[in-house]
């Protein structure tokens, strides 16, 4: 489980809402100046990310507005997420990207551009698609651990 302390910035009856801070850890690495990532960290950090969290685990009153709390999410969410977000529309552009410079004849580089870009379009779609599929699968929300330790 990767665990994250946030502030809970709303309760609602079985919900809070919690508020985390995405920390970077390019500070530790040694390429950092140099890092397309350490970049985008530098840009976003600090960036506050909203979280609804069931609460039906603790007595109803147990967390108030501004206390901190754990949270977690498992090990396997993270990695088929990213396998989802990154690869399918990866393997969609390219797919589409061969198909148009396959079919098509006399394809242009413009046509297999075109079919990439028609390809990445199906990808995000298929992620939106499987995104809304398991919006309410329980199993892969982020869990309620009980109060923060300082």
């Amino acid at each position: 489980m990767l665990t994250e302390t946030g502030r809970v910035i709303a309760v609602e009856p079985g919900a809070l809402w919690v508020e985390t801070i995405r920390r970077s850890s390019c500070g530790s690495c040694s390429a950092a100046k140099g890092c397309g990532h350490g970049i985008l960290n530098r840009m976003t950090d600090g960036h506050r990310n909203l979280l609804k969290v069931s609460s039906s685990a603790f007595p109803e009153g147990r967390f108030k507005v501004d206390d901190d709390v754990s949270i977690a999410i498992p090990e396997h969410v993270i990695v088929g997420s990213s396998f989802v977000v990154y690869i399918v529309p990866l393997l969609c552009t390219l797919l589409m990207a061969g198909i148009f410079a396959g079919l098509l004849p006399a394809a242009s580089d413009l046509d297999t551009l075109l079919g990439a870009v028609v390809g990445f379009g199906l990808g995000t779609g298929l992620v939106r698609l499987h995104a809304w599929a398991r919006r309410n699968d329980s199993r892969l929300h982020p869990r309620l651990l009980g109060p923060a330790h300082s």
